[in-house]
């Protein structure tokens, strides 16, 4: 049957039938239509995952030249990259105008900012330093040169001294304590009566509080496992067994557990506080289990066993940190496990600000304890998803990134202010950039941008947490991000690859307790073994002025034990920044 013949004779029935094919086309170009969108859906689905697999495949490549190299991320752009000019904005230059204004913000910088002075370059003293014992060696000469053929034998006149530093490998000695009996002669009824024994960190006081400051610091400030410092202390002559140094470990972190406690209310009672967590890993076969007597013992019972019922050797326990910003004390504390209850237990009765990434742990927390504390979120975590998907959407994220480095920028200025004054900086310059990067993330320029893409990823990070990306504008203690406690990880990770692993949930308890004293006389620039060693002796004589043991407060009384060199070295790696800045920022003004 042909077409012609298909159709009927009647012409309403002609109509009808027409009609009928014209519904039919139209449903298709519909059907077409929405196809056509899920293929386009599906490419960018497909090069988004390509984008992915190159990724991985440049990462597994250079993995071993990014164990050792420095991780950056710098971006540095033309303040004018991709920008377009369609002749449709109110604001549209000529770019006469354009180089004009350019001049004239140049000529206003270099009349307002003040030029620091270079400072001159530091001549390297390589004379020893004069504290140092010496002894004396005086050269023979040989006969020939003693005898003068016309005069006859030669005198000293003096002597050139040459300087050389040798090194003694550590040097033990054993300190003897008499201590008297007494007794009555001759009357053995009396019974004998002797000195009250001095109070040592093991029983008998067969260690010092020396040995356990330098196994302490050993190992969580040089990071030196216990069979590592075996055979250091053998090599000055006494081999320990590792059980014996572990003992020692022991009872210095059982000292110092009160202390350690008042810190951790120091740190709860501050207005912020940084906090972040990496991984370690825990033995669970045969490990001694803990008691079950708090909240954070049941949880990490709960965790063994499931452990222990699928034969699992070990588990990914963790390590967390929480850094005062007002206060210069580090705090670690272990965990089974990345559940919420660790937090918790720790911030119980903070009402501060918390500083932290976006893990839906802190969320919960916040909202179980009414809202009491303030969530800050980190500003690097957003700026850096945006960075690394730059090569998915490079004109939205080069203007995102442009907008985080004014953000940056701004901080840089007032980091020398007083909080007061830093707040009111935020409000004035910091604020309307939000207001910018709020608008444009919720804005018709990236509607189109996939949620499943990586840019699209890094967009609904930001407008998901936005509200506490902000927090840090209303209050001048609260940093921009959470740079200085994640740097604390790399404590716990350079650690992790030297002592491996941790052998059960008391020991991963005692070497936080054991870091944070460590950490903190670290940032305080402090030498942590005299520090250590000075906070043990306090203890074991009974001292509770916990105020006086602060590594702050210690500090000022210890001025022999503060690293000098530390303080001049992060001082000039902040003027090698503060210089890199502002060029930067001269050039960007130039160019504009």
């Amino acid at each position: 049957m042909t077409l012609a013949t298909a159709f009927p004779d009647d012409l309403a029935a002609c109509h009808a039938m027409l009609a009928e094919m014209g519904a039919a086309l139209t449903e298709k170009d519909a059907a077409l239509a929405s196809h056509g969108s899920i293929i386009e859906q599906l490419e960018h689905r497909v090069e988004e995952q390509k984008r992915e697999l190159a990724k991985i495949s440049a990462e597994r490549d250079v993995a071993f030249q990014l164990a050792f190299r420095k991780r950056q991320e710098r971006y540095l752009d033309n303040p004018n990259q991709f920008r377009l000019d369609f002749g449709d904005s109110d604001d549209t230059k000529s770019f006469a105008d354009g180089i004009a204004d350019a001049a004239d913000e140049q000529e206003d910088e270099s009349n307002s900012q003040v030029r620091r002075k270079k400072r001159p370059r530091k001549i390297r003293n390589e004379q020893l330093p004069e504290h140092l014992p010496r002894y004396e060696v005086l050269l023979d000469v040989p006969e020939d040169k003693k005898i003068c053929s016309i005069h006859g034998e030669r005198t000293v006149i003096g002597y050139d001294w040459q300087e050389t530093l040798e090194v003694v490998r550590p040097r033990l000695i054993v300190r003897r304590t008499g201590i008297p009996k007494l007794a009555c002669p001759g009357e053995p009824s009396c019974g004998i009566v002797e000195a009250e024994r001095t109070v040592g960190l093991v029983e008998g006081n067969r260690y010092d509080t020396s040995l356990a400051a330098e196994v302490i610091t050993s190992k969580y400030g040089y990071h030196l496992p216990v069979y590592r410092q075996q055979d250091i202390f053998g090599s000055s002559g006494w081999t320990p067994a590792r059980s014996t140094l572990l003992n020692v470990l022991k009872a210095a972190a059982q000292l110092v557990r009160p202390l350690v406690d008042s810190f951790h209310d120091l740190v709860r009672a501050g207005p912020v506080i940084g906090t972040d967590d990496t991984t370690v890993t825990l033995v669970v076969s045969n490990a001694p289990l803990p008691p079950n007597d708090c909240e954070k013992n049941e949880r990490a019972l709960e965790v063994i066993a499931k452990a222990r019922e699928q034969q699992r050797g070990s588990i990914t326990a963790r390590m967390w940190a929480y850094r005062s910003v007002t206060i210069p004390i580090n705090i670690f504390d272990f965990t089974v496990s990345r559940h919420r209850d660790g937090p918790a237990h720790f911030l119980k009765g903070f009402t501060g600000t918390l500083m932290a990434d976006c893990y839906a742990g802190y969320e919960a927390i916040h909202s179980q304890t009414g809202g009491v504390f303030t969530r800050a979120a980190c500003v690097a975590h957003a700026r850096r998803k945006v960075l690394e998907s730059i090569d998915n959407h490079p004109i939205h994220a080069s203007r995102l990134l442009a907008w985080f480095k004014q953000l940056y920028d701004i901080e840089d200025r007032g980091k020398h202010l007083s909080p007061a004054d830093r707040q009111r900086l935020r409000e004035a310059e910091s604020r309307p950039l939000w207001k910018q990067i709020a608008d444009y993330i919720d804005g018709p320029a990236v509607a189109n941008v996939l949620p499943n893409e990586q840019f699209g990823k890094a967009l609904g990070y930001l407008r998901n947490h936005y509200d506490q990306f902000v927090v840090y504008l209303d209050d001048g203690l609260v940093p921009i991000d959470n740079n200085d406690t994640e740097q604390l990880m790399k404590q716990i990770a350079t650690g992790r690859k030297n002592w491996l692993v941790i052998g059960s949930v008391a020991a991963g308890e005692r070497a936080a307790d054991l870091m944070t004293l460590v950490s903190s006389a670290i940032r305080n620039d402090l030498d942590a073994a005299a520090y250590v060693k000075d906070t043990l002796d306090r203890l074991l004589a009974g001292d509770t002025d916990f105020h006086a043991m602060r590594p702050d407060v210690w500090k000022q009384s210890h001025p022999e034990a503060v690293r000098i060199y530390r303080q001049e070295e992060r001082r000039d790696r902040a003027d090698a920044k503060q210089t890199r800045r502002d060029r930067r920022r001269r050039a960007a003004t130039t160019s504009r």
